[in-house]
């Protein structure tokens, strides 16, 4: 495949709409034909599964973990493979990391969430996947929860010390950084880490330096 796969995973509450948000606009600018999608939800199937998952009564926890993965499975066999195939950005919201962290870890399911997952996916690895990392703050969880958001909040500290674990496996496609501070720092960090991931997987090179962004967020 010829494009490049980027991945934003973290604890809730830790900014990776908005870093999705300023990423997608910098490499619009630069010229990269870029697909942002999220998961659960990136399809009209994903759709359904997430108000399922996320908006519904309760879920048995392996149960939960078997929607995720076939969200996964559809969503990467019709939305990503493509994408990256025609040599385009997919930028994603959560992916196996997420599953494993949140089932396998905080559910108490085990190796065999991320097992599922790969075969799901056929063994399909992001390029990058940056790990927004912030202290959790009751405050940042100030807001209307879903579901799953409800059910795993008293495991964030667990959570967020999983997704570092995850990213010292293999720190060569991990990129830690600090999103306790501001937006536009953040976003220099992300855009460099996603340039010096581009440029090693031998795409063309893209400006290490976020695109500025108008007031009120207008490119």
């Amino acid at each position: 495949m010829s494009g490049f796969f980027v991945v934003f995973e973290g604890g809730d509450g830790v900014g990776k709409t908005t870093q999705i948000d300023r990423l997608a606009t910098h490499l619009r600018a630069a010229g990269r034909d870029i697909t942002v999608t999220r998961e659960p939800g990136g399809t009209d199937l994903g759709v359904e599964l997430r108000q399922a998952i996320m908006h519904g009564g309760h879920v048995a926890p392996r149960a939960e973990a078997l929607l995720y993965a076939a969200d996964r499975a559809h969503h990467i066999a019709t939305k990503v493979r493509p994408a990256l195939e025609a040599g385009g950005v997919v930028i994603q919201d959560r992916y196996i990391d997420s599953s494993v962290v949140y089932q396998g870890g905080a559910r108490g399911l085990g190796d065999e969430v991320e097992r599922i997952s790969r075969w799901a996916t056929e063994d399909l690895v992001p390029h990058l996947t940056v790990v927004l990392d912030m202290e959790p703050h009751a405050e940042r969880l100030d807001r209307d929860l879903d579901r799953v958001e409800r059910e795993t909040a008293e495991h964030q500290h667990l959570i967020r010390q999983a997704f570092l674990d995850r990213a010292a496996l293999e720190p060569a496609r991990y990129a830690v950084i600090d999103a306790a501070r501001s937006i536009d720092e953040v976003a220099a960090d992300v855009t460099a880490a996603v340039a010096e991931s581009m440029a090693a997987a031998g795409l063309p090179p893209v400006p290490a330096e976020p695109v500025g962004l108008e007031p009120w967020g207008t490119p």
